[in-house]
């Protein structure tokens, strides 16, 4: 099986249980900047960047989307 998918296989007990059952994944290779959404479009409201640099969006208390700085970086010192 190619690799690609074994680690979406992987990677499906916490796809799961994502705020939705519609998710969106964006990647800006050039930025290394992975976008998520789990609504379309967002329309978020407030958004809260955490100290790890996930920039957290919402609109009103349901979190809509997530961007993840530094991305393929993240990866690389998880592996």
């Amino acid at each position: 099986m190619e690799k690609a998918v074994l680690e979406l296989l992987e990677s499906l007990p916490h796809l799961l249980r994502l705020p939705s059952k519609q998710i969106w994944f964006d990647f800006d290779e050039e930025a290394d900047v992975l976008y998520v959404s789990f609504e379309r479009p967002q329309g978020a409201t407030d958004s809260e960047l955490t100290e790890e640099g996930v920039l957290m969006r919402y609109r009103g208390d349901q979190l809509v989307g997530v961007t993840i700085l530094n991305a393929r970086k993240r990866l690389r010192s998880h592996a």
